[in-house]
This record gives structure tokens, C-alpha cells and sequence, in this order.
């Protein structure tokens, strides 16, 4: 990367040009998969709810499209976190061209400690590495359940994990990670992202999710613990009737017959369940 030059978020080359520059290339040990797309990439940062007002979270920035993006939107301070150094040289020239508003932090998200970051609320965006995802955003929910300033959450997933986060009761994507999103967050997939966009090119298509926190549902929400251990219990054995997995219940208090199965048991009554089974 050329130091001499000084570039603004407008000037700055294209992805793929800072990307042969660097010499860097996806690596699949941190599910890299690069999005180039300037139109995906600005309508993603479009998307989170009044970015010009408030911090960002990114995670797995990469080279950086998103983060460009983002910064270019409004938000006032992005936040990257990324795992992979050799992305250094990119980001640190968006820093410059930046102008204090990015931060990059090199280290494991699933370790880093949001509340230690400097912002009293912030959103969070990010084209998820696949091999993690699902793991990230339920850390997310249960921070936001115990109360973390999470204003919103625009992330991008495989297409068939956006259905699980927003599946309904009955529906044959409907699990433990469509009851902790619905009890915790109000969730919609936003619009679909063809494989072609990414850089390498994966099998599966994706999809934008917009899961936005909800203080009346997080208020009214017994331990996230028991919610967890419910879920577990009940879809461990989805095919199961609910009465052959916990016996000795009386579930005609839970407006119940016992003959249910998981997937036939809102989020509500898993709330319920937890509340007073667990």
C-alpha cells in the first residue's frame, strides 16, 4: 500500500485493487468470504437504524468493504474487530482516510468485551464468517437480554440461517434460535444476497437480518438461562411428545395438553415454561 498517498473515504482504490496491493486473499480457516459489491455493500450500511447518530460494531471487516461503507453512511465511530493481521495494511489506510472516526481491534470476537469499548450504546453490523455466526448473534441476544446497549443488529447470514432466526411456530425452520431471537428481539429479513456478490464464491446464497432489541419483551423475560435450558430440553428431542420429556406435569396450566411437540409450542409458552419448570 502506497503511505505517500493520501486518499478520503471517496478517493480511496477499490476493494479488490487495495486487496492485490496487500496481497492478501480470503482464507478459509476464518470463513472469508469477501463482498466487493459497492450498491450491497452501501445498502447494508443504509440499513442500520439511525447510523449517522449512532457507534457501529463491525465484525470481520476484512478488506474493509462494509467498513467503507458504513463510514461513508454517517456512522459517527465504526468499530472493527477482525482476527486475521494481514488485513492491516487495508484497514489502516481507511483509518487514515477516515479521520479518527475507525477503530480497528485485532483480536477473537467471541472474546472481546463490548462493554470495555468506549460507547454507551451502539449497533452492530457485519457480513458474519459463516463459522460463526449463529454463535455470534446468540452471544448478542443474552448480552442484550442481561442489559448491553445493543441498539440494533444488521448482519448477514446464509440464507437458510436468516430463516431460522426468523421462523414461526409450525414452520419446519422453527428452533431454539428462533425462540431466543422472538423473546429477546423483533427480526426480519431484509433482502437476499446472490452468491455471485462474494469473493470466493460460496454454494449457498445469503440474506440481510435486521434484529433490533426489545426493552418490553427483555423486561417481561424470566432468566435467559432457563430459556436456554427449556429449548434445549424440548427441541433435544423435538420429535418427542412434551409430556414423555418432562413428566409429571400438569399441562393443562399451561393452556397444554402434553401431546405437543416443540415445534408447536410458541415463544411465549417457552417463556412460560421456563419460568416455572426451570
Amino acid at each position: 500500500m502506497n503511505k505517500t498517498n493520501t486518499f478520503t473515504l471517496e478517493t480511496l482504490p477499490p476493494v479488490s485493487e487495495m486487496m492485490r496491493n496487500a496481497g492478501l486473499v480470503p482464507k478459509k480457516q476464518f470463513g472469508q468470504n469477501f463482498l466487493f459489491d459497492l450498491n450491497l455493500t452501501g445498502r447494508i450500511a443504509r440499513s442500520v437504524p439511525n447510523i449517522s447518530t449512532t457507534p457501529v460494531i463491525e465484525v470481520g471487516p476484512g478488506p474493509g468493504g462494509l467498513t467503507r461503507a458504513l463510514l461513508m453512511a454517517g456512522a459517527p465511530r465504526v468499530i472493527a474487530i477482525e482476527m486475521d493481521k494481514t488485513t492491516a495494511p487495508i484497514l489502516n489506510e481507511i483509518a487514515r482516510a477516515a479521520t479518527s472516526r475507525l477503530t480497528i481491534i485485532y483480536d477473537d470476537a467471541l472474546r472481546v468485551d463490548f462493554a470495555g469499548l468506549g460507547v454507551s450504546s451502539y449497533a452492530i453490523c457485519s457480513n458474519l464468517p459463516y463459522n460463526v455466526g449463529t454463535e455470534l448473534l446468540v452471544q448478542w441476544l443474552i448480552r442484550a437480554a442481561h442489559g448491553a446497549p445493543i441498539k440494533s443488529m444488521t448482519l448477514m447470514f446464509q440464507r437458510e440461517v436468516a430463516q431460522r432466526i426468523t421462523a414461526r411456530v409450525g414452520n419446519d425452520q422453527y428452533g431454539r434460535l428462533a425462540v431466543l431471537t422472538a423473546l429477546v428481539a423483533d427480526a426480519q429479513i431484509l433482502f437476499d444476497v446472490p452468491n455471485t456478490a462474494f469473493v470466493p464464491r460460496p454454494r449457498v446464497q445469503s440474506a440481510v437480518v435486521r434484529v433490533i432489541p426489545n426493552p418490553k419483551k427483555i423486561a417481561s423475560l424470566p432468566d435467559i438461562a432457563k430459556i436456554e435450558k427449556i429449548t434445549a430440553l424440548l427441541f433435544g428431542h423435538r420429535r418427542k411428545m412434551i409430556r414423555g420429556i418432562i413428566p409429571n406435569v400438569d399441562w393443562e396450566r399451561f393452556g397444554l395438553r402434553g401431546t405437543e411437540r416443540a415445534e408447536e409450542l410458541s415463544p411465549e409458552t417457552f417463556a412460560q415454561l421456563a419460568r416455572d419448570l426451570i
